[in-house]
């Protein structure tokens, strides 16, 4: 019998007992097969040790910059927040502690499959519904969110996350990345809306040049599209796969490695926005955001492409010069070489703030 095979015996209740199957190798290199860091309460020991190598553990999302978004939020005890993209809920988590006793934060989120897992960590660390308030929704709902929960007078703070959260990143089933094989999706809400596949499937040449440029700044993006299209017609890009290889079919023969990565990276990124429409939800959340900040209330958002940045900029701009922001961040906030070198996934974050006249 090899490792591969699962085992079988009878233990003493008399259930049959069926041994997990083991990976290839000294690591394991799929998804499925990191069992150890998929279930973190059963090996702390090997999470640790993903944690001290500078990766994110399978399953889980390190939250970035801790410090600085606490710092500029500064909740205090008894106060009201909302993290209107929860996650992995790192971030609210450490809400949750400076908010205490008396505060009470809302978490919002749209993935119906990792909320009711960050919300089970969360109450298991003793967060109850007097303290936390859990919702499906995504964060341009805020504002009809808000008072179905009685909250008619605002909040003190808003802390939004624009990043993709490394359960989606990693999970191939998902297929956001170029990394992986899986089918081709990429909905942050996978019950709604339509597939990266079938967007890709419908998508002109024209129209997808112009959301490679608007959603990666990609320098290649007409020939990418026109490749794309051209092959597409041909025959449908179904997985993760195909799609890597299309994109590569199309960049010339003498590119370095790190340039062929980081035009993957642009492409994969530029389609999930235009998948989930998140240019148009940050402009409708950055619409009603005044709306529903508490005089004196501090807004945080965390970015991670230029183009989200543009918009948040303009909008803090705008608003200090219309008296709606009394102050706002004189500049971008980047992680430290620190925290870089702790989580590469850190490198692309840009944290901007602002505060309600």
């Amino acid at each position: 019998m090899t490792d591969d095979e699962p085992t079988t015996h009878e233990p003493a209740d008399g259930q049959p007992f069926r041994r997990r199957k083991r990976y290839r190798g000294t690591h394991p290199r799929n998804y499925d097969e990191k069992y150890k860091e998929l279930c973190a309460s059963l090996d702390s020991e090997t999470i640790a040790k993903v944690i001290a190598s500078g990766k994110t553990p399978a399953g889980q999302h390190r939250p970035i910059l801790v410090a600085e978004v606490l710092e500029h939020l500064a909740p205090q005890p008894g106060e009201h927040g909302a993290d209107v993209t929860l996650g992995h809920g790192g971030h609210s988590e450490a809400l949750l502690t400076e908010l205490q006793p008396g505060g009470r934060l809302l978490a919002l989120d749209v993935d119906a499959g990792q909320l009711p897992v960050t919300e089970d960590r969360l109450r298991g660390l003793g967060y109850g519904a007097e303290s936390l308030t859990v919702r499906r929704c995504n964060f341009a709902g805020l504002a009809g969110m808000l008072p179905q929960i009685g909250w008619h007078d605002g909040v003190d703070f808003v802390l939004a996350d624009l990043g993709l959260s490394s359960m989606q990143i990693d999970n191939p089933a998902r297929g956001f990345s170029y990394k992986h094989d899986g089918p081709l999706d990429m909905r942050m809400n996978p019950e709604r809306g339509v597939s990266a596949r079938d967007w890709l499937r419908r998508c002109r040449s024209d129209r997808l040049a112009g959301v490679l440029e608007e959603g990666s700044d990609e320098p290649r993006a007409q020939h990418i599209a026109t490749v794309l299209a051209e092959l597409s017609e041909q025959e449908p890009i179904e997985t993760t796969g195909q799609l890597r290889r299309a994109i590569e079919s199309a960049l010339p023969s003498n590119i370095t490695d790190n340039e062929r990565r980081s035009t993957l990276a642009r492409v994969f990124q530029a389609i999930r926005i235009a998948v989930n429409e998140e240019f148009n939800a940050l402009d409708a959340f950055l619409k009603c955001l005044p709306d529903c900040l508490r005089t004196g209330g501090r807004v945080a958002i965390l970015s991670f492409h230029s183009g989200e940045d543009r918009r948040v900029k303009h909008h803090f701009r705008d608003g200090v010069r219309s008296g709606i922001y009394r102050k706002v961040a004189p500049d971008i906030i980047r992680p430290t070489d620190q925290e870089v070198g702790a989580n590469s996934r850190a490198s692309a974050a840009k944290l901007r703030w602002a505060i309600r006249a």
